[in-house]
């Protein structure tokens, strides 16, 4: 009879598997995948790159010479006329803009594009400088962040630069039906 050491299947993802997976954040760092091949030992990979290093050093510093460098992040959007929205204190911050609504908290990111929001909920403490803003999700997920404002005074205006932003780029879905019934009128 035979015994098979490990499992055959494949590991899960998600949030019933890692309670650390939260959809929206960043990517943890990329996993091995088949186009690496095999993991060879450690003596015998040095090996191998010392052979080769020393079989081409010359073509490798022409290529190094001709090759462009590329850049570390990738470039920014150019600047856009539409409206921008950015708070921040200490450890939060808020970004809204053509993009989409950008939080960070600490070292956690999360990103969410226009069509990936259901909708955007601001709210002020009755006493103290917490302004909260929350995401919605059409997926019935909501994400808070908590901004410390410099003074009480600034609520009112990051209302008024979230709603510039959200009239701007947010679409409800009435809108988006209306706009789709006009396209199908005008064929």
């Amino acid at each position: 009879m035979e015994q098979r050491i490990g499992s055959s299947s494949q590991p899960l993802e998600g949030a019933g598997f890692d309670p650390a997976f939260i959809p929206g954040l960043t990517s943890p760092a990329s996993r091995r995948t088949e186009e690496d091949g095999p993991e060879k030992e450690p003596e015998v990979a040095d090996a191998e790159e010392a052979d080769a290093a020393a079989a081409e050093p010359e073509e490798a510093a022409e290529v190094a010479e001709t090759a462009e460098v590329p850049p570390s992040e990738p470039e920014e959007d150019t600047e856009t006329d539409g409206p921008v929205f950015e708070a921040s204190d200490r450890r939060a911050r808020m970004v809204a803009d053509h993009r989409g609504v950008r939080l960070s908290l600490d070292d956690q990111d999360c990103e969410f594009r226009w069509d990936e929001i259901g909708a955007v909920e601001t709210e002020t403490a009755r006493f103290g400088k917490r302004y909260t803003v929350t995401v919605h999700t059409p997926d019935r997920r909501w994400y808070p962040i908590e901004i410390e404002a410099p003074a009480r005074s600034h609520f009112k205006e990051w209302d008024e630069q979230l709603d510039a932003v959200l009239d701007a780029y947010f679409e409800t879905e009435a809108e988006s039906e209306v706009k789709a019934e006009a396209e199908a009128d005008a064929d």
